[in-house]
Formats: C-alpha cells, sequence, structure tokens
C-alpha cells in the first residue's frame, strides 16, 4: 500500500494536530472563566423603549459574565416574566457586547371581566390591567367571573381563539371595523361596527375565512348596515343574510 502510505498523515503531524487542539479546547474553557470576554453592554433592538428598558434591567445579570457562558436558555427565563415580549434572538457580538432583538407582543383586544380590563395579545397573553378602556378602540370580549385572568398569563383556549382571530386583521381591516367579539353556540361572531354579524364558526381556517368574508363585504355593502350576517363558517358556502333578503 505505498500509495496510501505517501497521502497518510505523519505521527508528527498527528502529535501537531492533536496539540493544537488541545491548546485550542484550553483557550476556550479558559476564557469561558476569565474577564477577556465579559459582558459589558446589553444591546437591545425592538419594542418600545420600555419595552428595551424592561429586557435590560430583566438581563443585568449578565453584565461581568462571559459571552462564552451566555446561553438562550438563561436569557429566555430572565425574559419570561416581561409579558410584552412575544420572543427574542440573541448574538454574542464579542468583545463585550450582548446583542438581544425581542419581538414584542401586540395588543388586538380589550378583554373586559366585570369592571376590570386588561389588553390581549394576539397569542392569547393578558398584556396588562387597563385602568380606562374607553381610550382604546380595540375591539372587546366580555368574560364571566369564573375565567382565569392573569397579567402575563395565557387565557384559556376557548377564550384565546377570540384574540388569535383578530391577529390577521392588522394590515387588512373588514369594513367598518370589529367592535366586538362574542363566543357562543354560534362559534367565533365578529360584531362590526355598525352591528352587522359576521359568524366565523370554530377557529379553523381563519384567515380563509376572513378573506372570503373581505371580498363578499366589499362587494356588497352589507356591513354598513346594522341588520343581518355574513356566515363564513363553511367557506365553501358562505351565506349573507340582510334586508331585505338572504342570498346564499
Amino acid at each position: 500500500m505505498p500509495e496510501l502510505a505517501r497521502i497518510a498523515p505523519s505521527g508528527k503531524s498527528l502529535l501537531i494536530g492533536l496539540a493544537l487542539l488541545l491548546a485550542a479546547v484550553g483557550g476556550y474553557l479558559g476564557a469561558r472563566d476569565t474577564s477577556v470576554f465579559a459582558v459589558r453592554t446589553v444591546a437591545v433592538r425592538g419594542g418600545t423603549p420600555q419595552i428595551r428598558d424592561a429586557v435590560r434591567k430583566a438581563l443585568g445579570d449578565e453584565i461581568g459574565l462571559s459571552l462564552l457562558r451566555v446561553d438562550g436558555g438563561t436569557i429566555d427565563q430572565r425574559l419570561a416574566g416581561i409579558p410584552t415580549v412575544r420572543g427574542f434572538v440573541y448574538d454574542r457580538a464579542f468583545p463585550h457586547t450582548l446583542r438581544v432583538t425581542v419581538r414584542p407582543e401586540r395588543a388586538v383586544l380589550v378583554l373586559r371581566q366585570a369592571d376590570t380590563a386588561f389588553l390581549v395579545a394576539a397569542s392569547g397573553r393578558v398584556l396588562r390591567s387597563l385602568a380606562h378602556p374607553r381610550s382604546s378602540g380595540l375591539p372587546r370580549l366580555y368574560v364571566t367571573k369564573d375565567v382565569n385572568v392573569a397579567v402575563g398569563a395565557r387565557l384559556p383556549a376557548s377564550v384565546a381563539a377570540a384574540a388569535a382571530v383578530l391577529a390577521p386583521l392588522a394590515g387588512a381591516p373588514l369594513p367598518g371595523g370589529v367592535r366586538l367579539v362574542v363566543t357562543g353556540k354560534k362559534g367565533l361572531v365578529l360584531i362590526l361596527g355598525g352591528g352587522f354579524e359576521l359568524r366565523l364558526g370554530d377557529a379553523g381556517d381563519v384567515r380563509l375565512k376572513l378573506a372570503i368574508a373581505r371580498r363578499i363585504l366589499h362587494a356588497t355593502g352589507a356591513a354598513l348596515g346594522s341588520t343581518g350576517y355574513l356566515d363564513v363558517s363553511v367557506p365553501e358556502r358562505p351565506v349573507l343574510a340582510s334586508d331585505p333578503q338572504v342570498v346564499g
């Protein structure tokens, strides 16, 4: 096997390679426990100034820690207590900066429970209490006292679905806007600005249902009335009912 012998590394080369590998591992482990790459700055991007300030405070204990010891699990634990943060990505900007880009929650709904009010995100997470609900133009959802509502927590699935259905409307609102969200025997129902009902049924295929509803409402102008409904619970067979007749 003379050809193999010519291309195989020599024993000396192997020893040199192993020594370099051990030196690199040793240098990495040493850097993890020294101040060579200690975090001096936590740079936060995304969200509002209030969210960025809250993130910097939550990550204050990372200051002085080696960048090589920073990990996503720890950051996730520290940011879990900030209701307005939906997700994040982080980056080690050597030698001394920890960069965090947050994806903020977006309020889509005002939840009313007795005499209290809360802002709710599209994810179903309760962002904060709302002292003056009349100052918000977001749709309303009324729930009974037996529904567990806590700031920072997610609503029960049956209630959270009402918030999720509003997310696709952010960039493409319905004619007249949504005033109220109702959950009940008819499934999810959006009450538009003039009182017209948009019946969605269950939470499945919401984007398709909304797209169909938007096209029908724009074409007919039915949403401008205060009576009637559009039922898209079965997207293939939408039913529009308005005075003076029903059209299927």
